[in-house]
């Protein structure tokens, strides 16, 4: 545990220095976001900031290769390439896009690119942890490998529309994960359960938690596509590497139901983002268009709009990341009956933090 600590530390830290080099840059070379109809912020913010989380994961997996607890993860580099080139991959392709904002079809193309060279390094779905189902041919397993990173990439990038919204997600339910990931090892490898699914899930929640500084209201740099793809095909890649490593044969009945979190968590861990992006794709379907066209009808959207401000939308958001992502690893940990209980009380009070400020509308309304 120690040894991820220090990993995430050291992610943390450079993400949070390298940041405000990157914003100076990205000053200097004008590169902001627009100022568009379905945005939110009201004055020009540098972007780029996905080059310090990406440098942050890179010098964590430096400093990983030289720690004696994690160094043999690294006698086989190839998943670890693989990872690595592919998020090389995905956030120049982002620094592009946020400097000449690239068609959403170039993106796509890129997105696949990445995710098939990921899939094609040894990191892919090769086992689905639900009544032993096994991907049927390598060519399948690259294929389920790639849409599962497509979805999570875009579910990230959808949810980027306030000041450090997409980066606490992403920290918070990596925490749930990484607590997930880690018991798992131990229960299944108490010998070396030093595994890799908890090694990119430690310096992708470090970088996050060190750009967040710099990116929570009043943002002073967005992350930008560089940033939001990157982290949701690390977090992409820490679920796959982590699913089909239960053999349930190995768990307890009283914990049998850790064979089956592999696909209940990453759905728990994403709610909110995946969420989004089911209802963004309905919406625009139903309206005769790509579902990749942009619209302000996203869910931090309908947050602003209920009335809540910029900070306090974020953090009910969080709320809920933290409900889904804890209390679905708390199943793995405690008894089903008093986790579900927890889960339904902090439901009920989030709703009413969520649907709070429809009490001044209704009021305004009856004093009219």
């Amino acid at each position: 545990m120690r040894a991820y600590l220090f990993i995430l530390v050291i992610s943390a830290l450079t993400a949070y220095l390298v940041t405000p080099m990157v914003r100076r840059i990205a000053e200097r070379g004008l590169i902001f976001s627009p100022l568009r109809e379905r945005d939110v912020h009201s004055v020009p913010t540098p972007r780029l900031g996905g080059v310090a989380i990406f440098a942050g994961v890179m010098i964590g997996l430096v400093f990983a290769s030289q720690t004696p607890f994690l160094e043999e993860l690294f006698y086989q580099p190839g998943s670890v390439i693989g990872i690595a080139g592919a998020a090389a991959m995905l956030c120049l392709l982002g620094v592009i896009d946020d400097i000449w904002d690239l068609h959403w079809m170039s993106k796509l193309a890129g997105q696949t690119f990445a995710a098939g060279f990921m899939a094609l390094s040894g990191v892919s779905l090769l086992t689905i942890p639900f009544n032993g189902v096994i991907v049927g041919s390598p060519r399948m397993s690259v294929v389920l490998t790639v849409l599962v990173v497509l979805v999570t990439i875009n579910a990230v990038n959808f949810v980027d529309g306030l000041d450090g919204l997409a980066a606490g997600v992403v920290a918070i339910g990596g925490v749930a994960f990484f607590v997930y990931s880690y018991q798992l090892a131990v229960d299944t490898s108490p010998d070396s359960y030093a595994n890799l699914a908890s090694l990119i899930i430690s310096v992708l929640v470090g970088a996050c938690i060190g750009f967040l500084p710099h990116n929570f209201n009043p943002a002073r740099i967005f992350m930008g596509d560089s940033g939001s793809m990157l982290i949701g095909l690390l977090l992409a890649a820490s679920t796959i590497r982590v699913t089909g490593q239960v053999d349930p044969a190995l768990v307890s009945n009283e914990r049998a139901l850790a064979a089956y979190l592999p696909i209940i968590l990453p759905v728990a861990v994403m709610f909110l983002p995946l969420l989004d992006l089911l209802l963004a794709v309905i919406r625009r379907m139903l309206a005769g268009k790509s579902p990749f066209s942009a619209d302000a009808k996203h869910l931090h959207h309908r947050m602003l709009r209920l009335g809540h401000s910029h900070a306090r939308a974020v953090l009910i958001m969080y709320l809920w990341t933290a409900i889904f992502a804890f209390g679905t690893v708390c199943l793995l940990i405690f008894r089903p009956g008093p986790v579900l209980t927890i889960v339904a009380i902090a439901v009920a009070l989030t709703l009413v933090l969520t649907f709070y400020p429809l009490r001044a509308r209704l009021r305004a309304k009856e004093e009219m």
